[in-house]
């Protein structure tokens, strides 16, 4: 793997999180936020590139209802640097020790989105006894690319080895324009961040815009096969929600029947994957885009959330 980020070890020097505390788990440091009482705790897992406080809203609302906890993971956030990518084993593995470190009793439901969706899955596959519920928002699957039109495969393919050659050479530092987007995309949501974790959360996409491409690098090899090879999901409660919406990013590169087909073929695995277990179901968001789902229909995630708690309990 080509020029993977740095490992820091627990020795380094780190700012303090805005929220939560560092916990020591394998030799690292690890944040995590915790509100409420009450069990099962639901565990937010965050998609690739972002981190526990993004999801900060819904987690103040969870917790409301149950314990709930944020976390970052080893290389990302508040968290100990690690080398990037991860397999998911070891990421489920850390959570798992980092979820008995806080003194977080099992069972759980696990809040997974787009990649944190695939260490969900796996952490559900490694310690079945310890999940209450699954909420995947909007996930990873490890056989989209095999479900979508030829133009699309070729392209990301293509764009694969582009990037890998500029992580060879060292990727270049964003543009102020880029960087602008990034703050336009940001604006609608860092907006009902309460201040003192707005500043550091919008400073860390800033600073930290290679993370995601380093965690997700090895999405549809590594990830994919271990998903593959490991056992089905245990058969407990299960949720997925499938945002819709289209992003920006991908109305600009595609014509509207190729987005179509690849929109088509994320709800059919999704639908898949609720129908893998007894009480698994399928919901759509037709006005959601895939980032920020949990912000932009918090309420249907809550509701998610409240249904899985009312079932497990």
């Amino acid at each position: 793997m080509p020029n993977p980020s740095p490992a820091i070890g627990p020795d380094a020097v780190l700012p303090p999180p805005p929220l939560g505390r560092r916990h020591a788990v394998g030799g690292r440091r690890l944040m995590l936020h915790r509100s409420g009482s009450g069990g099962p705790a639901v565990v937010f897992l965050p998609g690739g590139g972002m981190v526990g406080l993004d999801y900060l809203n819904i987690h103040d609302r969870t917790a409301e209802l149950t314990t709930s906890v944020l976390y970052d993971r080893a290389g990302t956030g508040w968290s100990d640097r690690a080398e990037l990518p991860r397999s998911a084993g070891e990421v489920a593995d850390e959570l798992h020790g980092l979820l008995r470190s806080a003194d977080i009793p099992a069972p759980y439901i696990l809040v997974g989105h787009s990649l944190g969706g695939s260490y969900a899955r796996m952490f559900a596959q490694r310690f079945p006894a310890q999940v209450a519920g699954l909420l995947l928002l909007d996930p990873s699957h490890e056989d989209f690319l095999a479900r979508v039109p030829e133009e699309v495969r070729q392209h990301t393919e293509q764009m694969r080895q582009q990037l890998e050659q500029l992580r060879i050479e060292g990727l270049p530092d964003p543009t102020p324009e880029q960087l602008r987007q990034v703050l336009d995309q940001l604006a609608p949501i860092s907006g009902g961040w309460p201040e003192s974790v707005r500043r550091p959360l919008v400073d860390y996409h800033l600073d930290a815009w290679r993370t995601s491409l380093d965690e997700a690098w090895n999405l549809d090899s590594e990830i994919a096969d271990e998903l593959r090879s490991g056992p089905g999901l245990p058969d407990v409660p299960l949720i997925v929600l499938t945002a819709l919406a289209e992003e920006e990013a991908e109305a600009r590169m595609w014509p509207a029947e190729t987005r179509q087909k690849c929109s088509d073929a994320k709800a059919a695995l999704h639908a898949e994957l609720a129908r893998s277990v007894r009480n698994g179901e399928h919901r759509t968001l037709a006005d959601a885009g895939h980032v920020w789902l949990h912000e932009q229909r918090a309420d249907a995630v809550l509701r998610a959330i409240d249904d899985l708690l009312r079932t497990a309990r």
